[in-house]
């Protein structure tokens, strides 16, 4: 009997989209070979779901749910491969389903939520649908002594937690539609990666070089610069939305609070979109058929 390895699985899962499982059972039964447990699996009950896994959903819905008393909050994305479908009612159950599920365990584990029933349900969705369904991701946000809060745009296409050290629901909830708009990659100043650092800081000085000012002048050229790309990924720097003459922090010593994280959802960002040419796809189809 053949060794499965668990990147074989890992493997087989990318290309079927079925869970972990079933595709480790498949490739048992096929002695560790990938082209025939694929077979096999299209032969079988996920025959459609396996279809469709290689399609991209980079639409989708992302959605959160607060707890009463303010503790956490949970966020989820689900993806699907058209805006149509994200508007689907029964989509739109099966999201609700995994917030359910997510919500009342605290639980961020994509994989450990599928393989709790959510995967039985998502194939069974794609194979209703016609569509590739993905659970992409699931972020738990919680309040040490404070309150966490969110919003979510109206298309339900953004979807922001904040938790806050004092304040209260509607200083958070105000940040939270701050970081909706503004699009912030780090809280504080602090924060900001040192390799994101570097790499501005290199795309500064070629521009600075080609000044031909002093040295000098360049290297404090380039300090104010990377001081000002700072100041605007950076939440706490950033000019307040809804009062553009104050910062984020001057809103929040106001009310005597501080952020302690923020997690912001935009359905598909990052996922790179295969752009078809809709003639050319007919095109090939009928050539196909001939």
């Amino acid at each position: 009997m053949a060794n499965i390895s668990a990147a074989m699985v890992k493997e087989l899962r990318e290309r079927t989209g079925l869970g972990m499982m079933d595709c480790k059972k498949a490739l048992v039964e096929a002695d560790g070979d990938l082209e025939k447990a694929i077979e096999d699996l299209r032969k079988a009950s996920g025959l459609k779901a396996a279809k469709k896994a290689d399609r991209t959903a980079a639409e989708g819905i992302v959605m959160t749910r607060i707890a009463d008393d303010g503790s956490y909050g949970v966020v989820v994305e689900v993806n699907s491969e058209t805006d149509f479908v994200a508007r689907d009612e029964n989509f739109i159950g099966f999201a609700n389903q995994v917030m359910e599920q997510a919500f009342t365990n605290k639980e961020d584990d994509v994989q450990k939520l599928l393989d709790g029933g959510l995967e039985e349900v998502r194939q069974a969705l794609v194979q209703k649908i016609g569509e590739n369904i993905n659970l992409r991701r699931v972020a738990v946000v919680e309040a040490a002594g404070g309150v966490v809060d969110g919003y979510v745009h109206s298309n339900n296409r953004i979807a922001v937690l904040v938790a806050l050290k004092g304040g209260n629901a509607d200083l958070a909830r105000d940040v939270a539609m701050h970081v909706a708009a503004a699009n912030p990659m780090v809280t504080r100043a602090d924060d900001v990666p040192q390799d994101v650092l570097d790499k501005e800081s290199e795309i500064f000085t070629a521009q600075a070089q080609e000044s031909g000012k002093p040295p000098e002048i360049i290297e404090k050229m380039i300090q104010g610069r990377l001081r000002k790309f700072v100041a605007e990924i950076s939440l706490l720097e950033q000019a307040y939305v809804k009062d553009p003459d104050n910062k984020v922090s001057d809103l929040l010593k106001g009310e005597g609070a501080d952020v302690e994280r923020f997690v912001r959802f935009e359905v598909g960002e990052g996922i790179e979109k295969e752009e078809v040419d809709f003639a050319e796809e007919v095109a090939a189809q009928a050539a196909g058929n001939a």
